[in-house]
Order: structure tokens, then C-alpha cells, then sequence
């Protein structure tokens, strides 16, 4: 495969408010190291912490300039010498800290599976984190039963979608919300939960009648006011699950309300559980990826752009116009 000499890359050059400091950029190809592969990109990831990074706000700050991006596929477009099981053109996914929104990316052989043969580029990189968060919440952290009543909030988000996908496989009974009644159609035909419900009129009454009492485990990567309601809702002996602050205000408890009624606020940061406990790690990616192989579960892609439209898929996702997983393919 002919390689050229240099690259697009969406890079951010300075950290600033409304993406003020991110521009396409021509960069040199990167080579890979001896145990490295170089990944021509044609599916990037892009999730809220992309955009917290981008002005910041998040915990991983890379140094400047930076390319975002995280889970991503491709095809193999050069391997080093040390690489063993993987050939020029194979179809593979990986992920990272960073670099999916360029042309090219340099990943560790090591860390690259073959994508199964019923998903696209776009739908192997919206397996990931999205899955992987959705697999250490449920499965490692709430030991959600069938039959449990499961909250999902931030339903149509990547995150709360595979949530609700994963549960619904668990056998969980799921109850999804939403903050209109498009994105709780588009949620209901892709995943058809038991409940659906619009958070713009509250769901603490809701979701008390339909579990006769409160959900045992509640998946909350919103924070802010749906945490705080959140809390009047869960059963005794239930589960909150803290997976981020999309909404941007993180909240605070008074730690009477968990003794009185009984249950965990449990923290969940899948990516420092593996790093914590690698075999753990390596056993949820491969519980999650024999899931997707097994048509087990479906990644559900809200829509892909090219590396040109970048502005208008950081803006959809920022605005919260999104069902699924936004894709951005530098190769159109």
C-alpha cells in the first residue's frame, strides 16, 4: 500500500471555549514502532469527554496540540516489524486517548481485534467505550439480576444507548429517558424498552409507579438535577451508578438518604477498572466483543460525517441532538 507523506488531522492547538481552538491541519504520516501498526482511519469515535478536551474540562489533558478521538476503526495500512496475526488491509477496530480523527493513527498491535463481519467501520467504532462502560456498570459494578428494574437516564446518548442494549440482554426490565419524544421513538425502535419516559416532566413519580417502589439499579451519566431526583426514586438495597456529568453540574449527597433508604452510590470508571485489575479488563473487552460477535447486542450509529463536517458533529452532540453514537470518517 502506497503511503503519502502527510495527513488531515483535526487538531486543537489551544484549549478555548466553542472550539475555537481546534483546525484542520496537514501533519506528517506517522510510522509504527516495532510492535505498532499504522491504521488508515475510517471510523473515529466522538464522545463528550472529545469535547470537554477540547477546552479543558476534562480529566485526561493531553499536551498541546492534540488530535481527539478515541475508539476507531480501520484498515491496516502498515505493520511493524514485530507483528505477528495481523496483515495489510485487515478490517480492525482499537481504541485510545486521543488520534482517531486524522487519516491515520499509529495503536499497538497488541490492543487491535479484527472487526466480526456484520459491522461496518462505523458500528465497530461505536462498540468501545460506550459497551465497555455499559458492561463494568451492570454487569461488574450493580450485579444487575433479570427481572431487576433498570433507570437509564441519558438514554439516547452512546453511553445510555448501550446501556439500555446490554440491559435488555441481561434480562433487566428497562426503563429509558429522554429529554424529547423523538429521540424516545428513535430509542423505542431501536431497542423497544419497557418504559420510556421524557425527563422534561419529571420521573420520580413515574418511575416509583411503574416498579412499585423505585429502581433497583440507575444508570446516571447526567448528574446534576436527574441525579438529585434520581435519589428520591431508587429502591432499598438499590444501585446508583455515577458514570459522568453530561448535564455539567456535578451534584452532591447528604449520606443520610443512602443509610435511610438503603442504598449504593457506586462509582464507575471502566477504563481505571481495567487498568486496576487487568485480567478483570481483559475479560470485559472479551465479554463485550464475543457480545457483539454473537449479535448479542447492536451498536447503534446516530450518523456519520466527513473530517469537514467536524463542526457540525461536535455541535449535534453538544446540543444533545443525538441518538447513538456519532462517527466521524476522515476518509470522506
Amino acid at each position: 500500500m502506497s503511503l503519502p507523506e502527510t495527513m488531515r488531522a483535526l487538531r486543537v492547538e489551544t484549549l478555548a471555549e466553542d472550539f475555537e481552538g481546534c483546525a484542520l491541519r496537514d501533519i506528517p504520516v506517522p510510522k509504527p514502532d516495532s510492535g505498532g501498526i499504522l491504521l488508515k482511519i475510517r471510523a473515529g469515535s466522538l464522545g463528550f469527554p472529545d469535547l470537554l478536551m477540547t477546552r479543558g474540562g476534562y480529566q485526561h489533558k493531553p499536551d498541546l496540540p492534540f488530535t481527539p478521538g478515541g475508539d476507531v476503526s480501520g484498515e491496516v495500512a502498515a505493520i511493524g516489524p514485530d507483528v505477528t496475526g495481523l496483515s495489510v488491509g485487515d478490517r480492525v477496530v482499537t481504541g485510545g486517548l486521543g488520534g482517531a480523527f486524522a487519516e491515520y493513527g499509529v495503536y499497538k498491535a497488541s490492543a487491535v481485534r479484527h472487526i466480526p463481519d456484520h459491522l461496518d467501520f462505523a458500528s465497530a467504532a461505536a462498540v468501545g467505550s460506550a459497551y465497555l462502560t455499559a458492561y463494568v456498570a451492570l454487569v461488574r459494578r450493580a450485579n444487575i439480576q433479570p427481572g431487576e428494574w433498570l433507570l437509564v437516564h441519558g438514554a439516547a446518548g452512546g453511553v445510555g444507548l448501550a446501556a439500555v442494549d446490554l440491559g435488555k440482554h441481561l434480562g433487566a426490565r428497562v426503563i429509558a429517558t429522554a429529554s424529547s419524544e423523538e429521540k424516545l421513538e428513535k430509542i423505542r425502535q431501536a431497542y423497544d424498552p419497557e418504559v420510556l419516559i421524557n425527563v422534561n416532566d419529571g420521573f420520580r413519580e413515574k418511575v416509583k409507579e411503574v416498579t412499585g417502589g423505585g429502581a433497583d439499579v440507575i444508570y446516571d451519566p447526567v448528574g446534576g438535577d436527574v441525579f438529585d431526583e434520581s435519589v428520591r426514586c431508587i429502591g432499598f438495597d438499590g444501585r446508583l451508578l455515577v458514570i459522568g456529568f453530561a448535564s455539567g453540574r456535578i451534584p452532591q449527597i447528604g449520606v443520610n438518604m443512602p443509610l435511610i433508604k438503603g442504598f449504593s452510590v457506586v462509582g464507575v470508571r471502566a477504563g481505571e477498572y481495567g487498568r486496576r485489575f487487568p485480567e478483570r479488563g481483559r475479560e470485559n473487552m472479551e465479554a463485550v466483543w464475543d457480545l457483539v460477535a454473537r449479535q448479542a447486542v447492536r451498536p447503534h450509529v446516530h450518523a456519520v460525517y466527513g473530517l469537514d463536517d467536524w463542526r457540525k458533529a461536535f455541535a449535534d452532540m453538544e446540543e444533545r441532538r443525538v441518538v447513538g453514537r456519532v462517527i466521524i470518517d476522515p476518509s470522506q
